[in-house]
């Protein structure tokens, strides 16, 4: 296991912790100009999910009326009802994005296999890293907030559904992670920079709270506005 990864692994609580569960659950509260842009404004403001934390499968519920929910994965988007009865799905989800840009409205198929994966990339962070197919190469550090953040590029397995193969990872002096760069393909290729910071501490595993997700500049810094996506997460719990 590369070496930064394996100290990030323990200052997050431990792969043998993380490995104990299957589930987690939340409360998520998002904002920023994304949801409206997309035609979808209010849609996920206030919103549970869950996702399994050994095969990339997410459910995101209130999903625009009272009983429906998702049920996303690489391969399929469904809406459901609370009784799994599917409403509507879609196969091979990432091809229906082909030619989008950041203005591109979605539907609500578009909207469940985005929020979908990128929750399960979110929630499951540093630990999904220890999965077979990663790839690893420390870059030079980074200097922001007064503080020097070392950097981790990783490389995914094209089994998982993500933003782009190719992302880089900043963490701080306690190993714990403050900063995501990533370029979003199914979105025109948006750069984009999502800082986590007000982290808790759940059975042993310490999670960020609060998540805030800008558009990248190409020297890396990113303008305080448009804030393009917030998440606070709350009333975490593992099963």
């Amino acid at each position: 296991m590369n070496a930064l990864l394996a100290q990030v692994l323990e200052a997050h609580g431990g792969l043998a912790r993380w490995k104990s569960h299957d589930k987690l659950s939340a409360h998520l509260s998002q904002g920023g100009i994304l949801w409206p842009m997309k035609g979808k404004g209010g849609m996920l403001d206030e919103v549970d999910v869950t996702i399994d934390l050994h095969r990339q499968w997410t459910s995101h519920a209130p999903f625009g009326a009272p009983d429906r929910r998702t049920a996303v994965t690489p391969q399929r988007a469904a809406v459901e009802t609370l009784d799994g009865t599917v409403v509507e799905a879609l196969d091979n989800p990432r091809a229906a994005f082909d030619g989008f840009g950041l203005e591109t409205p979605w539907n609500d198929l578009h909207l469940a296999y985005f929020v979908g994966y990128a929750m399960w990339n979110y929630l499951t962070l540093p630990f999904a890293f220890a999965e077979p197919g990663f790839q690893f190469a420390e870059l030079s550090g980074w200097e922001e907030n007064g503080e020097t953040w070392r950097r981790l590029q990783v490389t995914y397995p094209d089994a998982i559904a993500t933003h782009s193969r190719v992302q880089t990872f900043y963490f701080g002096a306690d190993a714990k992670l403050r900063r995501h760069d990533y370029d979003v393909d199914i979105n025109g290729g948006t750069p984009a920079v999502h800082y986590f910071s007000d982290y808790t501490t759940v059975d042993e595993i310490a999670l960020p709270t609060r998540h805030m997700i800008y558009v990248r500049n190409p020297d890396g810094s990113h303008n305080a506005e448009p804030l393009v996506v917030s998440i606070v997460v709350s009333d975490i719990r593992f099963t």
